[in-house]
């Protein structure tokens, strides 16, 4: 498909992501007008009820870019200015229904709900953050940042980015789920996971400058301040008695994201290729995701169903995101799927046959839970003979690279060059490719290891 003949058929359906946050805004004034306590729940309603039905009627949509049209795509910023625009409404949205919140004289049961359904802007207020984080431009990143200090959730810009995707489908990875685990399950460990990853991350960045953690140009920290400034100027204007209602929307926004997480990579589990000191998780590719392509999801999501993409390319932007034939597929959107993760045993039922199919019956092949190991195994025995798939068993040769005083990321592009080093990721000026830690990832991509790296002239 050319440049010249391809074009976004949804181009404009992309502004109904803005809609979402002008949500709050509607949940208080039909509550005003009409006192029906079941306005103030509208965020959930919506969310969980509307667009499932939505992504039914409207059935699925895989149109994309051809490889030539990427680039042409990519700089077209009517899709950058969509993102940008969701901020200023998220939080109008949020200081006016604090605002009604606090002063409109409504019931405990009301102000809950209020809370709630901002509480689902959050959430995508962090999938917004999600899709400006994964940019090299420095202001997009800062603006992640401020997506989700209301949220409180900062610290998923670094552990998202520089933990998740170096570790995805595999059992290191807290947002990777795991079967036999069941999304109550998953929360805790997931979010408990990701700050103490997120920590360890800036803490090792910093020490390879001989700096401490607990510093201003630590992106945890400075991320929490961010929501702690928030907070103040929230409490401060409307009184102590929002505190408990911040937390409640904080909470659910981070257990709307984190149910997202739970059922993108669902026993989805990457081989170990190499041997020795050699060894590592074979790269990420198309089957280690779960995609969906319903149409009203997509849409409000900018593409995030389009997983496997993103894996392969996490600096691309939403618009040029493609589907791919080898990834395996949910059975409806992920607005539909988060209502499936709330009943475990629907859940199971629905998702495990899928695991299996995906490893042609060997559940073995897939990421399990250690506490529910022999009870899977029980309700899936092991074939007699399991076919294995063919993995890339290539690791490169560092000693080869050594060298170089010009290296590129064959992913995203990125470059390292020995003479200006990379301060920010504690590689000084003159540090050579041989002293780059053996672990280090590509700080754009977070795909890319310091073995896939190319020389360049």
């Amino acid at each position: 498909m050319t440049t010249l003949a391809w074009r976004d058929r949804k181009r404009p359906l992309w502004l109904l992501a803005l809609a979402m946050p002008l949500i709050p805004f509607a949940a208080v004034g039909l509550l005003d007008v009409t006192g029906w306590a079941v306005w103030a729940w509208l965020g959930p309603i919506v969310i969980l009820g509307v667009v499932p039905l939505i992504d039914l009627l409207a059935g699925v949509d895989r149109d994309g870019p051809g490889d030539d049209a990427i680039a042409a795509v990519e700089q077209d910023r009517y899709y950058r200015w969509i993102t940008f625009a969701f901020l200023p409404l998220q939080y109008a949205g949020f200081a006016f229904a604090f605002w009604y919140l606090a002063t409109g004289g409504i019931s405990v049961v009301d102000r809950i709900g209020l809370a709630v359904t901002v509480g689902f802007i959050a959430g995508l207020g962090i999938n917004t953050a999600h899709e400006l984080g994964h940019k090299r431009e420095e202001h997009e990143r800062w603006l992640a940042k401020i997506a989700l200090a209301q949220s409180a959730y900062g610290h998923f810009a670094v552990e998202h980015n520089r933990g998740h995707h170096v570790r995805v489908a595999t059992p290191e990875d807290p947002a990777s789920s795991r079967v036999g685990e069941s999304f109550y399950g998953f929360w805790p460990r997931t979010v408990g996971g990701s700050v103490r990853s997120a920590w360890a991350i800036e803490r090792r960045r910093l020490g390879l400058r001989g700096r401490r953690p607990l510093r201003w140009d630590n992106d945890v920290v400075n991320a929490w301040a961010m929501t702690l400034a928030l907070w103040i100027v929230m409490v401060v204007w409307l009184g102590w008695a929002i505190l408990p209602y911040l937390v409640i929307q904080a909470l659910v926004g981070i257990t709307l994201l984190e149910a997202v997480n739970y059922l993108e990579h669902y026993g989805l589990l990457r081989e170990r290729v190499g041997t020795g000191e050699r060894e590592r998780y074979e790269r990420v590719e198309p089957r280690h995701s779960w995609n969906s392509n319903n149409l009203a999801t997509n849409v409000l999501l900018y593409h995030l169903q389009r997983h496997s993409d993103h894996h392969a390319y996490p600096t691309r932007r939403y618009q040029a995101l493609r589907d791919h034939d080898e990834a395996p597929v949910l059975p409806t959107g992920y607005a539909g799927m988060i209502l499936l993760a709330l009943v475990p045993w629907a859940w199971s039922r629905v998702m495990d046959v899928r695991v299996l199919d995906h490893y042609d019956g060997d559940i073995t092949r897939a990421n399990v839970q250690p506490s529910a190991r022999s009870r899977v195994l029980e309700r899936y025995p092991v074939p007699t003979q399991s076919p294995r798939l063919a993995v890339d068993v290539a690791v490169g040769a560092t000693s080869t690279l050594a060298e170089a005083a010009h290296l590129r990321c064959p992913g995203c592009g990125y470059r390292y060059d020995v003479e200006r080093g990379d301060p920010r990721e504690g590689l000084m000026p003159g540090t050579p490719w041989a002293d780059v830690p053996v672990d280090w990832v590509c700080p754009d991509c977070g795909v890319r290891g310091r073995d896939d790296f190319v020389a360049e002239a």
